[in-house]
């Protein structure tokens, strides 16, 4: 633990990082794909006030005691599992920078594709768009800020999720987009688009990576027994929102292209293909409702 009463002739700022490193590693020594020196690093930047570099070149400063408190809170917070960007209160994805709390996910760099994919299949500067379970607001902000003039509609069931994602629209000054009430395509009656994007919960309840994410809204992370379940409702429905020759894209988990791609085609979709995230896992899934085709009821 680091202490709260520092002893100023041995805690320096190296010392103080040193110590925050050793006690994440400790902690967090069965966490996948944990870095606890970065964030012990990020931690004492935030604690400090301070820009990263300034600790580098700078590690024989002696920081006050109240910063050094700070910092002591922070590491405890995160030895216990809470994500960095909840105790930062920001999250970078894509060119953006977000406030996040503990009411929407993290945004993770791999739902970065969903962005990526969808600016690949819609070129075109003009397109009706919707994101279901906006979250933090992080795909649908992303969009906005390559397409300002994409008509864009972000829904969630949460209150408090959209509450955030409203905030980062108003921070960044995106105002064109429109947030929504509402589960999946409920709040969209009556409504086509052009592409549909989601990343919705896609992890089982039994899933011990659940765990993991303990500090994580549950809502957004698990369906319950089927993980699979909120994937195929949103395709089940999305035929109906789709403007002929619309896209709908999935992000889903690393495991479950094959089982998401045969739900995409049963529903009559068509150019139905998965791809990779930068770690080479299938981590989203995008079909193509036909430009002629009779709705399966």
């Amino acid at each position: 633990m680091i202490p709260t009463a520092i002893d100023r002739s041995t805690l320096d700022t190296g010392g103080l990082f040193a110590a925050g490193a050793r006690r994440l590693r400790a902690a967090l020594a069965q966490v996948p794909a944990c870095s606890p020196d970065l964030d012990a690093e990020l931690l004492l930047a935030h604690a400090l006030g301070v820009p990263r570099a300034r600790l580098r070149s700078h590690p024989e400063r002696i920081p006050d005691a109240g910063a050094a408190a700070r910092f002591g809170e922070l590491i405890e917070r995160r030895a216990a599992g809470e994500p960095v960007a909840y105790l930062l209160g920001r999250k970078h994805f894509w060119t953006l920078e977000l406030t996040v709390n503990a009411a929407v996910l993290v945004p993770r760099p791999e739902t970065e594709l969903l962005v990526e994919r969808a600016l690949a299949l819609r070129p075109q500067s003009v397109a009706r768009v919707a994101d279901l379970g906006t979250g933090s607001g992080a795909i649908a902000l992303a969009l906005a800020s390559e397409r300002p003039h994409w008509r864009i509609t972000a829904t969630d069931v949460s209150a408090q999720a959209l509450a955030v994602a409203r905030a980062n629209a108003a921070a960044l000054g995106l105002g064109r987009l429109q947030f929504v009430s509402g589960s999946w395509f409920g709040a969209l009656r009556g409504r086509t688009f052009d592409l549909v994007v989601s990343n919705p919960p896609y992890v089982g309840e039994d899933d011990p990576a659940l765990e993991v994410l303990s500090h994580e809204p549950r809502l957004a992370l698990t369906p319950g027994a089927d993980p699979l379940a909120c994937l195929r409702e949103i395709i089940r429905t999305a035929p109906d929102h789709l403007a002929q020759g619309g896209w709908l894209l999935l992000e889903h988990g690393a495991d479950q292209a094959s089982a998401v791609t045969g739900e995409l085609v049963a529903r009559g979709f068509a150019t139905v293909r998965s791809h990779r995230d930068l770690a080479g896992h299938e981590r989203m899934t995008e079909g193509q409702w036909p430009k002629v085709q009779r709705r399966i009821a």
